[in-house]
């Protein structure tokens, strides 16, 4: 990894501003392997270099990668002045630049990838790539063979084009009142369209009640994982992902 600007180094890792840690680098309260450091320009090795703010030391983190059970009523965005969002749900984070990779509506549930990279983040999101999102619902309503057909074959939901082919899978129905039905349903889309799988089964006349994303890619859920908890992803994980 090429060297870094001492006060890039200390802006990416949250330290502050880069206005407020070349102030603190200019006070001399930043050391560089044991030597104090004035110069914000100071160029240093992020993997070699024992960087200290007022005797607290700094590590360099270049990339960070986090699963995210995300819990409803949060919304997938970076910041908000009103809403919580699930930047607020990490506690441990090391950069300021993460971001949600893709969305979840504020009332759906389940995996949300969050890092600063942005390559795969575009991989993982292209229109061109198609990669798998599986997600489970409770559908209001009795989901019939002739709506899995239907699904399997795309739908019109008002957009230029149609969707393409989903996998629709019937896990249960449930009559709750004399005609009254509940069907609980897993759904493979392979787009991110704005609130697709509502619109999706609004077409064929029913109504999402409940919706959690279990996997993207080859990035599954950690079932072990509660909601509104968030840890890092494992080798294992980051190897199958591509990174």
């Amino acid at each position: 990894m090429s060297k870094l600007r001492l006060d890039k180094f200390l802006a990416d890792m949250g330290v502050g501003t880069r206005q407020e840690v070349k102030l603190l680098i200019r006070k001399g309260q930043v050391t560089v392997d044991g030597a104090t450091v004035k110069v914000p320009e100071q160029k240093v090795d992020p993997e070699e270099a024992q960087v200290m703010v007022n005797g607290s030391s700094i590590s360099y983190v270049k990339m960070e990668y986090w699963m995210l059970h995300k819990p409803a009523g949060v919304i997938s965005a970076t910041e908000d002045r009103r809403e919580r969002t699930v930047l607020d749900l990490l506690n441990n984070a090391a950069r300021k630049d993460l971001f949600p990779v893709g969305r979840l509506d504020k009332d759906t549930e389940g995996l949300l990838l969050i890092t600063n990279d942005g390559a795969l983040s575009h991989r993982l999101l292209s229109p061109k790539s198609h990669v798998p999102k599986v997600y489970e619902a409770v559908i209001d309503g009795k989901v019939t063979e002739e709506d899995r057909k239907a699904f399997g074959e795309g739908l019109d939901i008002g957009d230029d084009k149609p969707t393409l082919p989903a996998k629709l899978v019937i896990l249960d129905i449930t009559e709750k009142e004399p005609g009254i039905f509940e069907s609980r349903i897993r759904i493979t889309i392979c787009e991110g369209r704005f609130h697709q799988i509502k619109r999706m089964f609004e077409q064929v006349g029913k109504k999402v009640v409940y919706l959690k994303r279990l996997s993207m890619g080859n990035l599954e859920l950690d079932p072990k994982l509660q909601k509104g908890s968030a840890r890092p992803l494992t080798e294992e994980e980051k190897a199958a992902l591509g990174i």
